[in-house]
């Protein structure tokens, strides 16, 4: 049997470690976990680290560091690091050992750490902008200036569709297959479209779908001003004021795994006139 079929688990019965066979979701599983991991700021050695020693039990850092082949001295100091996160601990007795709270406690601790971080941030917001304000600058002349910028993930994205709308004055296009409409109604997107829509005029163009007649029944508030194209393969694009477009896309999902289909959702933000002008035309060709 080729070795990396196999998986090194630790029995508490037999208090030693033995070999496993990996089944089909074992390395997507372990993956999603670890990129879970990285999203509350741990780094990579640092979940290698966690996940072996929560899984393993208790373990002296030399045998860690053998087990996961990374050097002890930086396992040590991981070690140390994530006891003060609070998901290590150190068992004081000779010679000495380290054990890790379960993955939910751990990821309750984490949690409640960010919630922390933001509220401070939070708290210093105010002081830390009134002395930004304080600071001479020096004079410039203001000159419009042609920007892209790349957004990557889901949450991202539609964090930045919402200040797209929420800084609209006048007009706001959407192009919204079924798929990327249903993510936008799943969202508090559609919230915050349908309020801007009492001060702006709001214009949705989806496909011609099943899936995207039932969301036009949902969004009943939007019946005057959608329309329905045969066109399924256009990316999600959406314009402000004939200004500003977001450009939303991914791989097509059939087939791929839910979280890999949302991990690999990004965004093109633009003010470059000529490309405005380009998805501002082709909108209107929808109408």
């Amino acid at each position: 049997m080729d070795k990396q079929e196999l998986a090194e688990v630790y029995d508490k019965q037999t208090e030693g470690w033995k070999l496993v066979r990996k089944d089909q979701t074992y390395d997507k599983q372990i993956s999603t976990v670890e990129e879970t991991l990285s999203r509350f700021g741990l780094l990579k050695n640092e979940i290698r680290v966690y996940l072996h020693l929560a899984r393993a039990g208790e373990m002296k850092a030399g045998d860690l560091a053998e087990a996961i082949a990374l050097h002890r001295t930086e396992t040590y100091r991981i070690l140390r690091d994530l006891e003060k996160k609070g998901i290590v601990f150190s068992i004081f007795e000779k010679p000495l050992k380290f054990t890790a709270v379960p993955l939910d406690k751990a990821i309750d601790l984490l949690v409640d750490a960010q919630k922390i971080q933001i509220k401070l941030l939070e708290q210093e917001k105010p002081s830390l902008v009134e002395l930004w304000h304080s600071i001479p600058k020096q004079k410039a002349v203001e000159q419009k200036k042609e920007l892209f910028q790349m957004i990557e993930g889901e949450e991202q994205v539609l964090m930045k569709a919402k200040e797209l709308i929420q800084k609209t004055e006048n007009e706001f296009k959407v192009f919204a297959s079924a798929t990327y409409l249903s993510q936008l109604y799943y969202s508090d997107f559609s919230d915050n479209l349908k309020e801007q829509s009492k001060k702006v005029n709001v214009t949705l163009v989806t496909d011609n779908s099943l899936k995207s007649a039932y969301f036009l029944g949902q969004l009943n508030w939007l019946s005057e001003t959608n329309r329905i194209v045969d066109d399924q393969k256009l990316p999600c694009f959406m314009i402000s004021d004939n200004k500003e477009v977001l450009i939303t896309f991914h791989e097509d999902a059939a087939g791929n795994d839910e979280i890999k289909k949302k991990n690999k959702v990004a965004g093109i933000w633009t003010n470059y006139s000529s490309l405005v002008k380009v998805l501002t035309l082709l909108f209107s060709k929808m109408q």
